[in-house]
C-alpha cells in the first residue's frame, strides 16, 4: 500500500482561496472588535514598544563598542594592560548596559501583556461568532439543510473557525511586528550606511525573486494537495460508516485498493508541494548568510578607509539580518490572512442565509372552556388548547383545536422547474387516520413537510382547523404537531432526556406514562441504569426498534392534536410491531394521523388511504373500498401479501 503523506508542509506556503470580497469581508470582522476599542489600543502600544525595544537596543552595540571598548582595547594596547578604564568610564559602561538591559526587559513584558490581551480579544470573537453561527443556523430554514451538505456546514465550525482563529490570535500581531520591526530596522540601517542598505536591498529583491518563484511552483501543488486530503478523509468516513456492508460483501480488498489510490494521489502532491516549500528556507538562509559575509567584507573596507566605525558596523550587521527576516515572514503571512479571510467569507455567507420567514400572528395558547360554551385563555396546562386569532379590528376569537387538515388544491415543487405535488386536494377531520401510501418520490413525505411549514406552498391553501396555516406562528403550529420519522434520532443524554425532548416541562410521571404508552417502558426498566442509561452516537447501544419506541414515547410526551407518522414502524420487526400496536392505537386515539404506510397491513384501519403517483392522488378509499376497485393499490397490497 502506498504510503501516507506524513504533513501538510510549512503552512504557511500553502495558498488558500482567495476571498470574493476582501474590504467587505475585513470590515465586517472588525466589526466584531467594537467592544474591545481599549484593548486593541492597548495591544498596538505593547506591540510598538515591545518591537521598537528590539530596535532600539540595538543600536546601544554602538555605544557600547564605540564609547567603551574600543578605548579600553586601545588604552590596554598602549599601556599594556594598565589603567584600562577611569571609574568614570566604568560607570558608564554600567549605565549602559543597565540602560539596554531595561529596554530588552520592557520589551520582553510588552510581549508578554500583548499577547494576554490579544489571547482575549481573540477568543472573545471566536465566541461570538460561533454564537452568532449556531443561532442563525437554528433559524435557517430546511431548505438550507436540504441543500448544503452535513460537512460543508461543519468546516465551517471547525476549518473556517480554526482558519480565523490563527490569523486573529496570531498572524494581525505577527504581521504588524513585523512591519514596525522591517520599518524601524530600515530606518536605522539608513541613519548607520546608506550604501550597506543598498547592498541589503539588492540581496533582499534576489531573495524575493526565489521565494516568489518556488511559492509559485508549489502552488498548484498545495492545491491538488487538499483536495486529496478532502478525498482521502472522505473515503476514511464513507468505510467506516459503510463497515458492516463491507464485510458482508467481502469488499475489504476493494476497499483497501480504493484508499491506496487515493492515498498514492496524496502522497504525490505532498511530496510535489513540499519539495518546493521545504527547499525554500534553507534557500533563504544561506542567501542570509552570504548577504551577511558580504556586508561585513563590504562593511569592513569601508571601516579601514574610516566611512564607519566599528561599533556602528556591529549594529549595521545586526539590524541586516533582523531586516531580512521579518519581510520574509510578512510574505508568507498574507497566504495565511488571504486564507483566514475566506474562510470568514464563507462564515458570513452562512450567516446572511435567509432565516427562517414567520408572517404568522394565530398562536396556541392553553385554554379553558367555561359552562356557556366560551373559551378564555389560562397560564395552567389544562389538556385543553385554542387558536388564539387577533382581526384586524382588535377583537380575537378562540377556536379549539382539534386537528381538521385541509389541502386545497395545492402545487408544489422544491424548485420551479420540477413539481412535486399537483393539485393535492384532500380533508382530514379530527381524529380520523389518513394513509399515503405510493412508490418513493411520489410526494408523501413532501405532504407531511407541507403541514410543518418546513416548506410554503406557492398555489392552494392548507388550513388547520379552518385556518390558513400561513397565518399561524411556525413554532405554535409545530408545537400543535409530532412527528415520528423513519430515521430516528437520538441525543447524547439519557433515556429520560430523550423522552422529555418531546415537552420540556414533562415529569417523571409524565416520561414514565408516555414509555408506557409506546409500551417502551418494558425495555426501559432493564436497560443498566433503566430511565438514567445513558445515550451516546445516536443510540447505538439499542436495537433499532428500541430507538423506534422512543421516537414513539417522544411523540407521545408531547400530546398533540395532530400526529404524523412517517413509516414510523418500517424498522420494527413484526414481534415488537405487534407489541406497539396497542400502544400506538391508544396514541392515535382522539388524533388526526397522517401515516406513510411502508407495510400495507399496518394502514387496513385508516378511515381515508390516499395512494399517489407522480405527485397526485389517483386513488381515495379506506382499505376496502380500494381493494374492491382492483387498482393500484389492490396490486400493491395483494403483492405485499403475496410476499408476506
Amino acid at each position: 500500500m502506498a504510503r501516507m503523506a506524513g504533513g501538510r508542509g510549512p503552512q504557511n506556503f500553502a495558498p488558500g482561496k482567495k476571498p470574493e470580497h476582501m474590504g467587505k469581508t475585513i470590515r465586517r470582522l472588525f466589526s466584531y472588535f467594537s467592544e474591545y476599542r481599549l484593548l486593541l489600543v492597548l495591544i498596538a502600544v505593547f506591540i510598538l514598544v515591545s518591537t521598537l525595544a528590539q530596535v532600539i537596543g540595538t543600536s546601544f552595540l554602538q555605544v557600547i563598542v564605540d564609547d567603551y571598548l574600543s578605548p579600553m582595547i586601545n588604552e590596554y594596547a598602549s599601556d599594556s594592560g594598565k589603567n584600562l578604564m577611569e571609574l568614570e568610564q566604568m560607570g558608564g559602561f554600567i549605565r549602559t548596559v543597565l540602560i539596554m538591559a531595561v529596554i530588552y526587559l520592557s520589551g520582553a513584558l510588552s510581549a508578554y501583556l500583548y499577547a494576554r490581551l490579544l489571547l482575549k480579544v481573540s477568543t472573545g470573537t471566536l465566541f461570538q461568532i460561533r454564537k452568532q453561527m449556531f443561532s442563525h443556523m437554528e433559524r435557517l430554514p430546511i431548505r438550507y439543510f436540504d441543500t448544503h451538505t452535513h460537512g460543508e456546514l461543519m468546516s465551517h465550525y471547525t476549518n473556517d473557525v480554526d482558519t480565523l482563529r490563527e490569523m486573529l490570535s496570531n498572524t494581525l500581531s505577527q504581521l504588524l511586528v513585523g512591519i514596525v520591526t522591517v520599518t524601524g530596522t530600515f530606518v536605522m540601517m539608513l541613519r548607520y550606511s546608506w550604501m550597506l542598505t543598498l547592498l541589503v536591498l539588492l540581496f533582499l529583491a534576489v531573495q524575493m525573486r526565489i521565494a516568489g518563484a518556488l511559492a509559485g511552483r508549489s502552488g498548484k501543488f498545495f492545491k491538488q494537495q487538499q483536495q486529496a486530503i478532502g478525498a482521502v478523509n472522505g473515503y476514511i468516513e464513507e468505510m467506516i460508516e459503510g463497515q458492516k456492508v463491507v464485510k458482508v460483501f467481502c469488499h475489504e480488498e476493494a476497499a483497501k485498493e480504493g484508499f491506496a489510490q487515493r492515498n498514492e494521489a496524496l502522497c504525490h502532491a505532498a511530496t510535489e508541494a513540499n519539495s518546493f516549500s521545504n527547499m525554500l528556507m534553507p534557500i533563504m538562509g544561506n542567501l542570509s548568510h552570504i548577504c551577511y559575509a558580504v556586508t561585513a567584507i563590504c562593511g569592513g573596507i569601508m571601516g579601514i578607509h574610516g566611512m564607519i566605525s566599528l561599533g556602528a558596523l556591529i549594529s549595521f550587521l545586526e539590524y541586516s539580518r533582523t531586516f531580512t527576516r521579518p519581510i520574509t515572514q510578512v510574505a508568507q503571512l498574507f497566504g495565511t490572512i488571504l486564507s483566514s479571510l475566506a474562510g470568514a467569507e464563507r462564515i458570513f455567507r452562512m450567516l446572511d442565509g435567509e432565516p427562517e420567514v414567520d408572517d404568522g400572528y394565530v398562536t396556541l395558547i392553553n385554554a379553558r372552556q367555561l359552562a356557556d360554551g366560551t373559551i378564555e385563555e389560562t397560564t395552567e396546562r389544562t389538556g385543553f388548547w385554542a387558536w388564539k386569532h387577533p382581526h384586524r379590528d382588535g377583537t380575537i376569537t378562540y377556536t379549539p383545536v382539534k386537528g381538521n387538515v385541509e389541502f386545497d388544491h395545492v402545487v408544489f415543487g422544491y424548485t420551479p422547474e420540477k413539481i412535486v405535488l399537483k393539485d393535492i386536494s384532500l380533508y382530514a377531520n379530527d381524529g380520523e387516520k389518513i394513509a399515503f401510501v405510493g412508490s418513493t418520490g411520489a410526494g408523501k413525505t413532501t405532504i407531511t413537510n407541507l403541514i410543518n411549514r418546513f416548506y410554503d406552498v406557492p398555489d392552494g391553501k392548507i388550513r388547520y382547523d379552518g385556518i390558513n396555516i400561513n397565518k399561524i406562528k411556525k413554532d405554535d403550529l409545530r408545537r400543535s404537531l409530532a412527528m415520528v420519522l423513519q430515521d430516528t434520532h437520538l441525543f447524547t443524554g439519557t433515556v429520560r432526556e430523550n423522552i422529555q425532548y418531546g415537552r420540556l416541562d414533562a415529569d417523571d410521571a409524565d416520561i414514565i406514562a408516555a414509555a408506557k404508552r409506546a409500551n417502551a417502558h418494558y425495555f426501559i426498566t432493564h436497560l443498566p441504569q433503566g430511565y438514567d442509561t445513558m445515550l451516546t452516537a445516536d443510540g447505538a447501544n439499542l436495537s433499532q426498534g428500541q430507538r423506534q419506541l422512543l421516537a414513539i414515547a417522544r411523540a407521545a410526551i408531547a400530546d398533540p392534536p395532530v400526529l404524523i407518522l412517517d413509516e414510523a414502524t418500517s424498522s420494527i420487526d413484526t414481534r415488537t410491531e405487534a407489541l406497539i400496536e396497542k400502544g400506538m392505537d391508544q396514541l392515535m386515539e382522539g388524533r388526526t394521523v397522517f401515516v406513510i404506510a411502508h407495510r400495507l397491513s399496518t394502514i387496513r384501519n385508516a378511515q381515508a388511504i390516499m395512494v399517489l403517483e407522480k405527485g397526485e392522488i389517483i386513488e381515495r378509499g379506506n382499505h376496502n373500498t380500494l381493494i374492491a376497485q382492483k387498482g393500484k393499490y389492490y396490486q400493491l397490497y395483494t403483492g405485499m401479501f403475496e410476499l408476506s
